[in-house]
């Protein structure tokens, strides 16, 4: 398993209402775009399995379109896509074909022309959290995640060529970090897909077409919004924080109090140092305090926003919830609620931010976006905690959540909603303890008690919407998130620990039938209610 970054569990920041339908899609659209080289004169996406099904209630045709429009995950415009292609002039053709097999559930074929009417064709597949792949070029399978910096060689099969793409980088003082090749046949045309440690400089392109036997030569920087692979240290310095790595680094809950312990740190220092050597072993000056700069804002917003202008869902199952919470909270004050009134209406907020395409934060993922905004924003208001002190609690918060996803899953289609918004849930109780002064022991012990209170909960959304039950869930892991900090910071003592905890809940995932795992087929979502809806409402293909 790949090391996991803090923006791999408090990220992307995006566009809602689905990492998977939503960014994912626009990954896969944007990877495209950059091999095709230019905006194409038209394009066609043919939309397989969940795709197919409830594109139009996720985004993701919206969200394929802004790929290839050459939007990021987390502009706005993507809500305008439509719009802003016919203002460009690229021709688009949506067809959903829900009946036809498919290797993945999120799978989509596109079709493009360019400008002199050279047609190219990819397929790709969104594989959960935003991130995405191509898995073919032209027929030919490859592999193009677009998390790193990436050249793409279209050659012929012939002896001498691999060596002069790799000589070319040597020379321009590019490190290779993996490098594949794929072919129809030998002799046939083939693919080079290099991976970099360092932006690659535009003059390799020319140097690489003068060869005979290269046809193409693409640069795909990341796809992701705001991110940068920009060698800044040497190879000392990369040396020297690997070392470091290996004293930061933890996989157990276990492992990450022993080195709280060993380092006189918090949670939040201990997993902020680990993330900083991680980059810098890779070559990546940390900018980690930067992007936490970002996302405390983009929660605000988020957790703001709908209070004051609510809009509806795409989905058409959410809109205005939020408000009509917050102006109950004068009522609640008065009866010593008042916290967690604003925190419930916060939570409810996320969701509708990000069901109505707004701008959100996944943390984990976009369905539980809005647990951590609820109860951070929430405390810093009502008892004035700096950006630093919120800063360090996301940090706090991410280490919880990399444990979940090392050991377990933060998936709601591997290891039901328990997984999903118990995460949140657990992150923000831990986040909570040390925000409150808590030691690192009550974090997880408040994070266990999170999980433990959510233990078994499915994943059932109507229509596959992230919609309902998930913006009322989110709410009840925030009160859950509460709870679980105070008998904590209490002193009251686990049987059971944070490692068994996790081990427990992935285990219950797994037992859990497919029906009540993200597939929309079960619980209150095959409920006669549901079911009218959706019948009436959402796309069928």
């Amino acid at each position: 398993m790949p090391q996991l970054l803090l923006s791999d569990i408090i990220g992307p920041i995006m566009v809602g209402p689905s990492s998977s339908h939503t960014a994912g899609a626009l990954a896969i659209s944007a990877i495209a775009r950059k091999l095709v080289g230019s905006q194409p004169a038209q394009v066609t996406f043919r939309l397989y399995g969940s795709f197919a099904h409830t594109y139009s209630g996720h985004g993701t045709d919206r969200a394929l379109v802004a790929g290839m429009l050459g939007l990021t995950t987390d502009d706005l415009r993507i809500r305008d896509a439509f719009d802003l292609a016919k203002e460009a002039g690229m021709a688009v053709t949506i067809q959903p074909l829900p009946q036809a097999e498919y290797d993945h559930p999120n799978t989509v074929d596109i079709e493009a022309v360019d400008a002199a009417g050279a047609t190219y064709s990819f397929r790709g597949v969104s594989i959960g959290g935003g991130a995405a792949k191509l898995t073919h070029i032209d027929g030919m399978r490859v592999e193009i995640t677009g998390k790193t910096n990436s050249l793409v060689v279209r050659q012929h099969d012939e002896k001498g060529i691999l060596a002069f793409i790799t000589t070319t980088l040597l020379t321009a003082n590019v490190n290779i970090a993996t490098a594949n090749m794929y072919r129809t046949s030998k002799g046939g045309t083939a693919f080079t897909i290099i991976e970099t440690d360092e932006t690659l400089p535009e003059s390799l392109i020319a140097i690489l077409e003068a060869h005979p036997g290269i046809e193409s030569a693409k640069i795909i920087a990341p796809v992701e919004a705001g991110a940068h692979r920009t060698s800044l240290l040497t190879e000392e310095q990369q040396k020297q924080a690997s070392e470091l790595l290996k004293r930061y680094d933890f996989r157990t809950g276990k492992g990450l109090l022993a080195r709280c312990a060993s380092e006189g740190l918090p949670i939040s220092q201990v997993f902020m140092l680990r993330n900083k050597y991680l980059h810098e072993s890779e070559g990546i000056a940390d900018e980690t305090a930067a992007y936490l700069t970002r996302v405390i804002e983009v929660m605000r917003v988020s957790a703001h926003e709908p209070l004051e202008n609510p809009r509806p869902s795409i989905g058409g199952l959410l809109g205005g919830e939020a408000q009509k919470v917050w102006k109950t909270g004068t009522t609640f004050s008065a009866k010593g609620t008042g916290f967690l009134s604003k925190a419930s209406s916060y939570a409810l907020a996320v969701l509708e931010t990000n069901a109505s395409m707004g701008c959100i934060v996944a943390a984990p993922t976009a369905g539980s976006a809005g647990v951590l905004p609820a109860v951070l924003v929430a405390l810093q208001e009502e008892q004035g905690f700096s950006d630093q002190q919120i800063a360090d609690a996301l940090a706090n918060a991410a280490a919880v959540g990399y444990l979940v996803s090392h050991n377990a899953t933060v998936s709601g289609a591997e290891g039901g909603c328990q997984a999903e918004i118990g995460s949140a849930s657990a992150m923000a109780a831990s986040a909570i303890v040390e925000l409150l002064g808590g030691t690192p022991e009550q974090c997880l012990a408040a994070a266990s008690n999170a999980f433990t209170g959510l233990m078994g909960l499915v994943c059932d959304p109507v229509g596959g919407l992230v919609e309902v039950p998930c913006q009322k869930r989110n709410v009840t892991a925030v009160a859950n998130a509460l709870v679980s900090a105070q008998i904590a910071l209490a002193g009251v003592e686990n049987l059971i620990d944070f490692d068994q905890t996790i081990d427990a809940m992935y285990a219950v995932g797994r037992s859990l039938p497919f029906e009540l795992r993200e597939s929309g087929l079960g619980g209150v979502a095959a409920t006669p209610s549901a079911c009218a809806y959706c019948d009436s409402k959402l796309c069928r293909g």
